[in-house]
Formats: C-alpha cells, sequence, structure tokens
C-alpha cells in the first residue's frame, strides 16, 4: 500500500504497509523454524523534497565575492563537523554525496537519520557550507572537505512562534554536541526560552562554534530579536547583496556580528541532482557561508576557543566604513584573512607603565674610549714638549752649565 505526502509542490512517498510485511517476516520466521530478519526501511532521501533546475553554468556570485578557494592550500575544512539544524539534508545529491554523516529528527516523524529533505532548506545550506569541489559544476562549498551533521527539526516550514520548536532545537543542539560537532548552523529562528539558552551555553562550554542567521522581515515589519543569533556567544549573520549593502529584508539590531552573501543565492536540491536558485535569499544563507569560514579556522587553528573563532572572523572581517553597524555588524566575512591574519593576544599596557628602555649596546663603543685615551695622551706629550723645548736650548747654549746666562760687556771709560 502506498500513498504520497503533497509538501512544497513535491511528491514525497510514504509506505504505509511495513508493519504488515514485519508481521509476515515474523510468522514465516515462526513456521520455519528460522531467524528471519525483515528489511531494513527504504532510504528516503533519495525521494525526498523537490528536484531543482539544471546545474548552474558560472559560479554564484557568492562564491566569487568570498574566493574561499584563496585559502585551500591551507586547509579545506577536512577533520571538521558541521551540524546542519535545519529540515533535514540530502545525503545523495552530487554535491554532498560522501559528505553528509548519519543524523537524526526531531519532528516526531519517523526517523531517516536527517536525511529527508522534504523543504529543501537544509539542503541548500549544507551545500554552502561544504559541497563538494570535483562534481564538474562551478559550484562548491566553502569548506569542501568539512561533513555535515544533519539534524532534522523542521520537516515542514514552521513558524517561529511555535512553542514547540524551542525545545526541538534544543535538544538537537545538545545532540549535535554530543556527536562531535565542532560547528553547529542555526538557520532558523525561534522563540527565547530558557532550554534553548541552556542548550547554547553548552554547547559553548563544550567548545562548540555557534553560528545563526539574524533573521528576515517581511515587508513593513520592524525589527525584533531573533533567537538563537542573539544569545551572548553565537555568531549572528546579517546578509549582504552583491554591491556590498545590507540586504533589505536582513534583521538589524546591535546583535549582528558579520555579514555575507544573503541574496540572488544558488545551492543544490535535496532530490537529484538539479539546483535551486532563491532570489530573496535570507540570513539563513547568509549563515552558512559564514559557517563554512568557521570550519576553515576551526581546521586550520583547532585549539581556538568559541569565542577566539568568533574574534577572527569579525576581526578579519571587510568593514563597512565605520568599523561596525547594525545592519552588517563589521562587515563582509572573508575566508582568506580569517585564516592566515597574525592576531595579536597581548594587550597593550597603559602608557606610563612601563619603564624606559634600556639604551643599545654600541659595538663600537671601546674603540671610541682607546681614541680618547689616546687622544689625551697626545695632547699632553705635545704640552710637555712644548714645555721642554726652550729649557732644552738655553741648556744648550751654556753648555750645560747652571747659572744665569752670561752678559755681554763693552770697553773700559777713560779715567
Amino acid at each position: 500500500m502506498r500513498e504520497s505526502l503533497r509538501l512544497d509542490g513535491s511528491d514525497v512517498p510514504r509506505h504505509t504497509g511495513r508493519g504488515l510485511r514485519a508481521v509476515l517476516c515474523g510468522a514465516v520466521s515462526v513456521l520455519l523454524g528460522t531467524a528471519v530478519v525483515p528489511p531494513s526501511p527504504a532510504v528516503a532521501a533519495p525521494t525526498c523534497g523537490p528536484a531543482g533546475e539544471a546545474a548552474p553554468s558560472a559560479e554564484p556570485w557568492g562564491l566569487r565575492r568570498l574566493e574561499p578557494s584563496s585559502v585551500w592550500h591551507l586547509t579545506r575544512g577536512a577533520g571538521v563537523t558541521v551540524a546542519v539544524i535545519d529540515s533535514g539534508v540530502s545525503a545523495t545529491h552530487p554535491l554532498l554525496k560522501g559528505q553528509v554523516r548519519e543524523g537524526a529528527d526531531f519532528n516526531g516523524l519517523p526517523s531517516s537519520k536527517g536525511q529527508c529533505d522534504l523543504v529543501g532548506h537544509g539542503t541548500m545550506v549544507a551545500g554552502i557550507i561544504a559541497g563538494k569541489a570535483d562534481t564538474g559544476v562551478p559550484f562548491n562549498g566553502v569548506a569542501p572537505e568539512a561533513r555535515i551533521l544533519p539534524i532534522r527539526v523542521l520537516a515542514e516550514r514552521r513558524a517561529p512562534n511555535d512553542e514547540a520548536l524551542p525545545g526541538e532545537i534544543a535538544q538537537a543542539i545538545r545532540w549535535a554536541v554530543d556527536h562531535d560537532a565542532d560547528v553547529i548552523n542555526l538557520s532558523l529562528v525561534t522563540l527565547p526560552r530558557p532550554q534553548l539558552a541552556s542548550a547554547v551555553d553548552y554547547a559553548l562550554s563544550r567548545g562548540v562554534v555557534v553560528v545563526a542567521a539574524s533573521g528576515n522581515r517581511e515587508e513593513q515589519q520592524q525589527d525584533y530579536l531573533a533567537y538563537p543569533a542573539a544569545y551572548p556567544g553565537v555568531i549572528a549573520v546579517a546578509g549582504m547583496d552583491e554591491q556590498g549593502a545590507h540586504v533589505g529584508s536582513s534583521v538589524s539590531g546591535d546583535y549582528v556580528d558579520i555579514a555575507a552573501p544573503g541574496l540572488n543565492i544558488l545551492g543544490p536540491a535535496p532530490r537529484g541532482s538539479g539546483y535551486v536558485l532563491e532570489p530573496q535569499g535570507g540570513t539563513s544563507f547568509a549563515a552558512a557561508y559564514v559557517s563554512g569560514v568557521a570550519a576553515l579556522v576551526r581546521a586550520a587553528h583547532p585549539d581556538l576557543t568559541p569565542q577566539q573563532v568568533a574574534d577572527r572572523l569579525i576581526k578579519t572581517a571587510d568593514n563597512p566604513p565605520e568599523g561596525h553597524n547594525a545592519e552588517v555588524g563589521y562587515g563582509m566575512v572573508n575566508p582568506y584573512r580569517a585564516v592566515t591574519a597574525l592576531l595579536g593576544t597581548r594587550t597593550n599596557p597603559p602608557v606610563g607603565a612601563m619603564p624606559a628602555p634600556a639604551a643599545p649596546e654600541d659595538p663600537l663603543g671601546w674603540q671610541r674610549v682607546v681614541a680618547v685615551w689616546v687622544a689625551a695622551v697626545g695632547a699632553l706629550l705635545a704640552a710637555v714638549l712644548l714645555t721642554v723645548r726652550p729649557i732644552l736650548a738655553r741648556g744648550r747654549s751654556r753648555g750645560w752649565r747652571p747659572g744665569r746666562r752670561p752678559t755681554e760687556t763693552g770697553p773700559s771709560a777713560a779715567g
């Protein structure tokens, strides 16, 4: 028996006869006296979600702008696992085949190990983060040797004010940390709840970098605090366009840390080998770009804490003229500088706190001292000679006899 579930324009097969098949298998095993193992459920990923369109013929502008390949001679993200807590991730798309680990589901649906993406959102995010670079298509992830840990909490598009969502996301965060995630990407927005804040703190305390979308606003909608992006320690990401300007739909706020491409976004579709274009973009995809850069940094500098990774990202970003603003934070993320910059860890002391620097040693100082002494002795000898010379002259004129110098006398006077 088979029926289809219609969701977001795609047909998703769902088998409902597995329970009967399991009963029949058990009955046969009892009758034959042998242990018959029921067949494993079919992997849902190949038929999950929309198929997308043809592969792109040119590299997306976001990859041209960030140029992550400029740092691939140093790192491609190998050894780093990025947890994508989203709508699931396809493990069969050529861009992601071999990149996706077995994950988990936290939405009450039958488990697909996180590899069924009915919506198509999580697969695009994962492709931007860690899509392979050798598929023959001008598209790749920022960190093509990183691995994706897919965790599904959004089986369908759900409103951010869904009261069940914060708890599911919190469980997913903790599961990701306990299953060796190095970076967690949260391209979603939900309600601020204690269990969610606690899960974020748990991730940060265990050394996991947490990246989240700063949120999107509809027309006429005011800015708002988007969670989990607004929690302390989370890297909050805004969207920028091809001209380097803030995307109008990207939520602004003092909690925004950094920005990345967030308009006219391309990524892999969950079914088949097609691609999806999202002209409206969103901070979800901007967060994915930053998570990819965080994976590169974590691979190149594995001993950095989450705060140090965040500091490295914002200190090496392409800053706006004023250095920081509420729209794009510290500016567009820069993969090359984030990995290669030599950032000092010493803080400068206040003026006057350091002693005066010692005078440098003069390598010719001893020669100068000798020259001064030679000159002084020479001057003394010259003075002695000038003094003795007239004395010697008088001594010669007297024949070296002591006494006064004789006086000359004239002829005698007539008496």
